[in-house]
């Protein structure tokens, strides 16, 4: 059973991460001429394009207008394009511009993955699996409260 003890220096450890984790991000979005929201819905795009507007703002949680001038904001950059669905003229897809991501975003994070993979290995398996599992489960956590509120 976990001491109360572990369980704080845990929390607080977790509220580290989250706070870094923001920085990471918001540093990497200034450096793309972009912010963190836009940022992190690029991601959202790279992740599951095509989609239409209304499933980025359902996956995000921002309202289909915020959407709209996030995707102007994207589009002006160079990040992403839109096109009309062809097999329904009344959507319209977006995608990521794989020339622009490859160019300007990838090299922004392969050091920080290369460093990740090195912290990684030095786990087994089984560790790995905890620690997936743990993240999943805060995951869930977070989700389930962000529903909710």
């Amino acid at each position: 059973m976990s001491t109360s003890k572990n369980i704080n220096i845990l929390t607080d450890e977790l509220r580290n991460n989250s706070t870094a984790t923001i920085l990471f991000h918001q540093a990497i979005a200034a450096k793309l001429g972009i912010n963190s929201t836009d940022h992190k819905c690029l991601d959202v795009i790279m992740k599951n394009q095509p989609l239409t507007a209304g499933q980025l703002a359902a996956l995000t949680g921002l309202t289909t207008g915020a959407v709209t001038g996030v995707l102007d904001r994207l589009e002006k950059v160079g990040y992403i394009f839109r096109e009309q669905d062809p097999e329904d003229k009344r959507r319209v897809n977006i995608y990521m511009n794989q020339e622009n991501a490859e160019k300007n975003i990838v090299p922004l994070f392969s050091s920080f993955a290369a460093e990740m993979n090195q912290l990684l290995s030095n786990y087994d398996d089984k560790e790995l699996e905890f620690i997936i599992d743990f993240i999943r489960q805060c995951n869930r956590v977070l989700m389930k409260f962000t529903e909710k509120h």
